[in-house]
This record gives C-alpha cells, structure tokens and sequence, in this order.
C-alpha cells in the first residue's frame, strides 16, 4: 500500500494511463493526472483527486499539474509518463517535421515533467518516476518507427538519469509493453506472442504500481519488457 503518497499521471485519460491512475488510488495515493482530452480530468475527479485539461508538450500545463499537487498534498512521490500516438510511417517518408512530433511525443514527455518533479522528490527524500516504453525500443518495428527511436534514446537516458539523482533516491523505470488489449486485437499479433494472448492494461498497471512500491526501492536505470515473451531472446 502506499497511503498518503502523492502520484502525478501524464497523458493518463485512457489506456495504460488512465489503468495506472486506478490501480495507484486503489493501492491508497493521492493521484493527479494530465490528459489533453479532459477525460484524464474526470478520471482524476472520480478517483479524489485532480486533474489539468492540458498536453505533456507544455511546459506550463505540466507545472499546473506539479503545481496543483503541492498546494494540495506538499509533496510528489510518484510521476508516471504516459504518451500518446505519434507518426507513423515508412523510413524515408518521414518529414523533418514529424521526427519533431516524434521526439516531442515518445522523449521531452519524460525529460519536462522530470525536470519539474526530481528537486521535488530530493527534497522529500526519494521518489519513483515509471515511464511507459515499448517492447520495440531494442528491437525496432517498422509499424512503429518514431517510437522506437526515440525510445531508444529514452533508455540512455533513463539511465543516464539513474546515474545522477540514484544518490537521492529518486529512481527512474521503464516499462516496456508488448501487444497490450489497449490496442485493436488481431490474431496474427497473438499468434506472435509466446503466451498466446494480448497482455491486459491492469497487468501493465500493476507493473507500473510495483515499480513505484517500496518493493522496487532497490532499482533503478532499468527497461522492464511486459510483453508475454515476445522479445525474450533479444
């Protein structure tokens, strides 16, 4: 459990965002969550909490959200950065413009909210930040070009980050999901994955709650694959 701990949830309307604001009320923090769509707003409401109708791209809609949890609570123990959809296409089709929205949508959405969050947990004497990834970081799928670039960045920085703030014990995870059932379900895709099925928001939820435990307070700088096997022999 972990009662009166404070949880910030970005891009956290739906999918395995809004699934990790649930199970992080339900294991007793007081969460707030971002989303673009105001549905991470209602979310928010409906667990206690609170919410900012805003984008993980602006740096004054993510301090409104930091903001608003330290006039409430005094404290942030937890951030966890969710991201939406960015483009998609073959290669050499992709505009300068969209490796742009890329970085922006699948890189900054980690490195702005931690800049405003990390002095705050040091200060507190410790802090979780959970990044969801993807299980094509080290094995890229041309379905998913600007994802996978980028979030092979967001491993080097990850531990680059672990590297400087692990003396504070402020630590920082990714979570690196396969075929999840926040996607349309496809029995070629199934087919691909050892166990046989699409992985489920909770479990990824779950995985989010435990890296933000007490449990996982001995690590730090990691990519944990969620994704049934199918990248177990990269």
């Amino acid at each position: 459990m972990m009662a009166d701990r404070v949880a910030l949830v970005t891009a956290g309307g739906s999918g395995m965002g809004a699934a990790a604001a649930r199970r992080l009320a339900e294991d007793g923090c007081r969460v707030a969550v971002l989303s673009s769509s105001g549905k991470g707003e209602a979310l928010a409401q409906a667990l206690g909490g609170f919410g900012v109708t805003g984008s993980n791209q602006s740096a004054d809609d993510l301090g409104r959200l930091v903001d608003g949890a330290m006039e409430r609570w005094g404290r942030i123990d937890v951030l966890v950065n969710s991201a939406g959809h960015g483009p998609r296409a073959a290669i050499l089709d992709i505009t300068d413009e969209d490796w742009h929205r890329g970085l922006d949508t699948y890189f900054l959405n980690v490195v702005r909210p931690s800049r405003l969050v990390a002095p705050i947990m040091a200060a507190n004497g410790g802090g979780a930040i959970i990044n969801v990834s993807t299980a094509w970081a080290f094995e890229p799928s041309p379905l998913f070009p600007t994802s996978a670039v980028f979030r092979a960045g967001l491993a080097a920085f990850t531990k680059l980050f672990a590297d400087a703030h692990a003396p504070q014990n402020v630590r920082m995870n990714n979570v690196l999901p396969g075929w999840i059932d926040s996607l349309p379900g496809t029995e070629e895709r199934r087919q691909s994955v050892p166990m046989g099925r699409y992985g489920t928001m909770a479990e990824i939820a779950a995985t989010i709650a435990f890296l933000a435990s007490d449990g996982a307070g001995y690590i730090t700088g990691q990519n944990i694959r969620v994704d049934g096997g199918l990248m177990r022999s990269v």
